[in-house]
């Protein structure tokens, strides 16, 4: 299962740049990731290939975090599917909190029931990872 990553950062230079260089000591390669900036902070998210030296190397580098885990589904590359998907989670009362597209086609969800928002990937068609 694939494990996101929230790390709240200081909205300044070099924060990001702590965090990457942190991962990328660690060898960690980053499959997804998206950021958004406030007033003060941003917010960075990220789905790695190797969560358990995520955490380690996060401990290390003195940067907090939260973990959980997260839906990768394969869904076909026309106009109007991530619509489709959303409205099928929406109607089945699935929440989707997080986004992000890691490459043609593959989307991942952060959601607030993942046993139900795979149920629901299950009956449509696309893959669940």
């Amino acid at each position: 299962m694939a494990i996101e990553f929230t790390v709240i950062l200081e909205n300044r230079p070099g924060t990001l740049a702590h965090l990457g260089q942190t991962l990328g000591e660690a060898g960690i390669n980053i499959d997804a990731i998206h950021q958004i900036s406030r007033a003060t902070d941003s917010i960075v998210q990220f789905v790695p290939a190797d969560p358990a030296g995520v955490e380690q190397a996060l401990s290390a580098g003195k940067i907090s975090f939260t973990r959980r885990e997260v839906l990768i589904v394969d869904v076909m590359d026309q106009p109007g599917t991530l619509g489709d998907v959303a409205m099928v989670m929406a109607d089945a009362g699935v929440n989707i909190d997080s986004l992000y597209l890691m490459n043609s086609g593959t989307v991942i969800f952060g959601v607030d029931d993942l046993d139900g928002a795979k149920q629901v990937a299950a009956g449509m068609a696309v893959r669940v990872r």
